[in-house]
């Protein structure tokens, strides 16, 4: 499965944030210089068992419909969007406000992993899969070789 590890932004903007405090003092693009920031990576965690991996991604704030998930050529994407709008009119003012957030992932799967049996269940904020191993390539226990 996919190594999950957390970005480490580099230097630069560790060091603009100690000098002034924040990250972007003077309103630039953050897309152009801290391109990684415009990415919405969820934490995830990936378990292995003799049967199965299990994948665990962090998903608050969304509903199980939001959810986009496929297979194809041994690549498991998930995405999820969501769009809120908000619309009030009183008889001295009219509030309009909207949000949108997305987030996206993806995993090169093992080819142990039967793409025909995954399945996925939302509870809580916490999106799980299952990916079930091919039941003729179950791993073999770990053999310790001796070296002479």
């Amino acid at each position: 499965m996919s190594a999950i590890t957390k970005k480490n932004r580099g230097f630069w903007p560790h060091m603009v944030k100690d000098f002034f405090g924040t990250e972007n003092p003077f309103n630039w693009d953050e897309k152009f210089w801290f391109p990684e920031k415009s990415v919405e990576l969820p934490s995830t965690n990936v378990i292995e068992n003799e049967k199965e991996f299990k994948l665990e991604l962090s998903a608050p704030g969304f509903d199980k419909s939001d959810f986009k998930i496929d297979v194809q050529d041994g690549v498991l994407s998930i995405s999820a969007e969501k769009k809120n709008e908000i619309e009030e009119e009183k008889e001295n003012y009219r509030k309009k406000e909207f949000s949108y957030s997305s987030i996206r992932r993806s995993f090169a799967l093992p080819e142990e992993v039967n793409e025909e049996e995954i399945n996925a269940n939302y509870d809580k904020g916490i999106l799980k899969l299952s990916l079930p191993k091919k039941s003729g390539l179950l791993s073999k226990p770990k053999m310790k070789i001796e070296i002479k």
